[in-house]
């Protein structure tokens, strides 16, 4: 009889089939590739973002690019989750050798896979349309991008594990569009009312965003944004280990 498999094994193979069942799934596609898309074209060619330093699609790429972090790290593993959960999958899953910090880091491997291949697609869609990166703060932009998936993907955990299923479908969705019209991420905090302005600086995509944008239009370490971001992580992290349920 053959040996099991080393728990990196189990790791990796949960985590590719994590990422292949979210492809396969077609919301989640479309909130993973085509929504970015359709608001990275539209950003382009409308004058949204005039009156920032720097083309519209300039500006309008790393947002977008957070947004995929958003899509997929947050409403994308929190719906799958949320359902995981209600089939009865996270609470077999967790009694296998892979164990409950095994599927979790297999979440996490999917949620970068997927992202992986969102950044190419959005990239080579932006070089055509005549995206121009600062490439000296690309690193700093791939760094920026990990901690706002990791924050995000903590949050999708904290909701998925704590409300119903159809709740979780419908609080999701529901931040998703409220962040991704005014939270900051696409259009800069500086350009939503100026009284939304403290409350939106605070929000993590608002973070993730500046902190995407600093980095890939000026080569620069947005740190107030990075601590934001850290925080928004350290604390979702904490409240899903203490109030996720398994079942």
């Amino acid at each position: 009889m053959s040996a099991p498999a080393s728990l990196p094994v189990r790791i990796l193979n949960q985590g590719r089939y994590e990422a292949i069942t979210m492809l396969r799934n077609g919301e989640q596609l479309i909130l993973a590739v085509f929504l970015p898309l359709m608001a990275l074209v539209a950003l382009s060619v409308t004058p949204i973002l005039d009156g920032l330093d720097g083309s519209r699609i300039n500006i309008a790429t790393p947002g977008v690019l957070a947004l995929c972090a958003m899509s997929t790290a947050f409403t994308g593993q929190g719906i799958a989750t949320g359902f995981d959960r209600r089939y009865g999958v996270l609470r077999f899953l967790s009694t296998t050798p892979l164990g409950k910090a095994g599927l979790i880091a297999g979440k996490g491997i999917a949620v970068v896979a997927v992202l992986a291949i969102q950044v190419v697609v959005v990239s080579i869609v932006a070089g055509f349309l005549g995206w121009q990166p600062s490439w000296a703060g690309i690193p700093l932009g791939l760094v920026s991008l990990l901690l706002g998936a990791a924050a995000f993907t903590a949050l999708g955990l904290l909701v998925a594990g704590t409300v119903r299923p159809e709740a979780t479908l419908a609080i999701t969705n529901l931040l998703w569009i409220l962040l991704a019209a005014a939270g900051g991420i696409i259009i800069p905090a500086v350009n939503l009312p100026e009284m939304l302005q403290p409350f939106v600086e605070i929000l993590p995509s608002a973070a993730l965003g500046e902190a995407m944008r600093s980095a890939l239009l000026d080569a620069t370490f947005n740190i107030p944004a990075t601590l934001i971001l850290t925080a928004w992580t350290i604390l979702g992290g904490l409240a899903a280990v203490r109030w996720f349920k398994w079942s």
